[in-house]
């Protein structure tokens, strides 16, 4: 089970709070805290496997004993508010996403992106070694799909897209499973945080430019009357209406304000609610005879333009065959980057998991996903940035060490990571002591914060009591509820709104209510990005930064350099997406890798400094699916 089950936090009933007994090796786990530096974390590291498909054997049979596991660990009320917000967070995005190949390509329509939402939750969510990891349609494939449409229309023997597309996506699916069979996804083991906050950077700022776009494409673009005009501007103020009370409902859940049930429920379902009551207000007065724009959908089960689902790919003339090999590669690096980084940030070191990872078997089945979506006309799915971290974010459970314990805290962000996780399982029988080995392992050594687990937590309402004030800040995370329902939930949703009536209610969603999701999602990633929080680190001020800063202890201009290289490679990839080179930015935001590697270590850091202004993304645990040690 991955979450205890003789503490309340695991019913989510009200009880007693749930105390974690006496330190174990007090000692030990008072020691300074240090992070794995890259060259730490490649001495860390065992030779690559040499035995064909042996990683994926491995995860396979590493993950089996707990498959059963995966689905009675669901019966937690933590499913359900996770099923609702990742469905909003998955499906709305990448419809809008969407918009802009539907539109262009007119090969595409909401069915296909709702079919390729429900192929992976269900694929991933049922065979699947890393459940919590939410795939589905993504800016970046987006991108690329639309840059292939842009370059072979332009040939005076273009060839029909779909199948191009087609071949594009067996040629990457042949690479996927080459990939895992030879144990390549070994190769993660060499990625940072500099190399996820620097997509994860990217990806926030796609976010925030798409709202935009979304904004300024409800515009005419001739002279029109003026109800046309009355149109754009209402879906300016949702979009304004829809990221204003998203922001108010995340800030109410955090403050001292209102009961804690309240809050709880604010931070569970805020943005559902904001979407719901934003779209709602389209039909409201003066704002419904303005006729906003809402998204576009066709009929129940069809794809676009009534063609068949079945795409016959294989009668493509054989020149096109060839060509259609280079754009599979840059599929595969993309796939390879984003769908590995958004399973590794999905388990990254800040959630208290205890199952293993597999890496190298889901990489795999993401070949075949990618074919299926290349058969059937359909964009490709793969992991979603922020929406992986989210849904294991919204599956925390929280807990309280005992009083006693509090009494040795100085601060609450300074509670030692070997301590909670030591506390926790205190007490318990011979499993929970083996739980707890397994738990310290997992953990990074140094406390990284992560855009989606704020320094001061909500508490689990079941764990806090009135009158207990400043104590509500102690709240950690002591389990994660690892199963595989809230995935599979999540993508059968996807195939409901398939059906006519929930297609019609989908059409009623306004599309500036899209543009402030994604201004929501943007900004809210973006804000804790580690990108953004060094370079807020110097707008504050000095005096008022805490004593225990780790950023204190590295020279400002060396922080300046590392956020500079960040910032190279961030407006690189971002320049590269918007010509008709897009089709090269995968490869660019591979290069990240080699780029933190190779150059990075050269400039004039110590390895003190690397080691605060950088970190593994995951603990060695999950890394040992990866070829790390354990």
């Amino acid at each position: 089970m991955s979450v205890p089950q003789n503490g309340p936090a695991a019913q989510q009933a009200p009880g007693e709070p749930e105390t974690t007994g006496n330190l174990q090796d007090r000692r030990t786990l008072e020691q300074p805290a240090r992070s794995l530096s890259p060259s730490d974390t490649l001495r860390l590291s065992s030779p690559l496997p040499l035995g064909i498909f042996s990683g994926i054997i491995n995860d396979i049979r590493s993950r089996t004993p707990y498959y059963l596991s995966d689905w009675t660990d669901a019966w937690n009320y933590r499913v359900i508010p996770a099923i609702v917000l990742i469905f909003f967070a998955n499906v709305l995005p990448g419809i809008a996403f969407s918009l802009d190949l539907i539109e262009t390509t007119q090969q595409y329509g909401v069915a296909e992106v709702l079919l390729s939402s429900f192929m992976a939750a269900f694929i991933f969510s049922v065979f699947g070694a890393q459940p919590l990891c939410i795939a589905g349609v993504t800016g970046p494939i987006t991108v690329l799909n639309k840059t292939i449409f842009d370059i072979i229309e332009r040939q005076p023997d273009a060839p029909n897209y779909l199948q191009f597309v087609g071949w594009v996506y067996l040629w990457g699916a042949i690479l996927h499973w080459i990939t895992a069979a030879l144990n390549w996804c070994n190769f993660l083991q060499y990625v940072t945080l500099f190399s996820c906050d620097t997509f994860g950077f990217y990806v926030s700022w796609v976010y925030l430019q798409y709202g935009v776009q979304v904004i300024t494409r409800q515009f005419p673009q001739s002279s029109t009357p003026s109800e046309a005009l009355d149109g754009a501007f209402v879906g300016i103020i949702l979009a304004l209406l829809m990221l204003g009370t998203s922001y108010l409902f995340r800030t109410a859940s955090r403050s001292s304000l209102f009961h804690r049930h309240v809050r709880r429920f604010l931070a569970d379902y805020g943005m559902p609610i904001s979407l719901v009551a934003s779209s709602a207000m389209a039909y409201w007065g003066r704002f419904n005879r303005a006729n906003p724009n809402t998204l576009p959908v066709g009929r129940a089960f069809q794809p676009a333009g009534g063609r068949e689902w079945l795409v016959k790919f294989w009668e493509l003339d054989g020149k096109w065959v060839g060509i259609a090999f280079p754009f599979g590669f840059a599929l595969w690096v993309l796939f390879f980057f984003d769908h590995n980084v958004s399973s590794l940030m999905a388990q990254g070191t800040e959630f208290p998991l205890r199952k293993p990872p597999g890496f190298h078997y889901d990489f795999f089945l993401l070949g075949i996903t990618t074919f299926i979506a290349g058969l059937l006309g359909i964009p490709a799915p793969n992991g979603l940035i922020p929406q992986a971290p989210i849904h294991t974010t919204s599956l925390l459970v929280m807990g309280r060490p005992p009083k006693k314990d509090l009494e040795n805290v100085v601060a609450p962000n300074r509670v030692s990571e070997k301590q909670v996780d030591a506390t926790q399982q205190s007490g318990r029988d011979q499993q929970g002591s083996e739980d707890l080995s397994r738990t310290i392992s997992r953990r990074s050594h140094l406390h990284i914060p992560h855009p989606h687990i704020k320094e001061e937590l909500e508490p689990d309402p079941t764990q806090a009591k009135d009158g207990e004030g400043d104590e509500r800040r102690h709240e950690l995370p002591v389990g994660v509820v690892e199963q595989r329902v809230s995935n599979l939930a999540q993508g059968a949703l996807c195939l409901v709104l398939l059906t006519g009536p929930f297609l019609h209610v989908l059409s009623l969603i306004p599309r500036g209510v899209l543009a402030g999701l994604f201004w929501y999602m943007g900004a809210d990633a973006l804000e804790g990005n580690g990108i953004t929080r060094k370079l807020l680190y110097f707008a504050r001020d000095k005096a008022l930064t805490p004593a225990n800063e780790p950023l204190r202890n590295v020279r400002d201009s060396r922080i300046l350099m590392f956020v500079a290289v960040q910032l190279v490679g961030f407006g690189a990839t971002m320049a590269v997406t918007q010509t008709i080179a897009a089709i090269a930015f995968p490869v660019i935001i591979l290069l990240l890798v080699p780029l933190r590697t190779l150059l990075v270590p050269r400039l004039p850091f110590t390895e003190e400094e690397l080691a605060i202004l950088d970190g593994p993304t995951a603990s060695p645990f999950t890394m040992e699916s990866v070829g790390g040690k354990f």
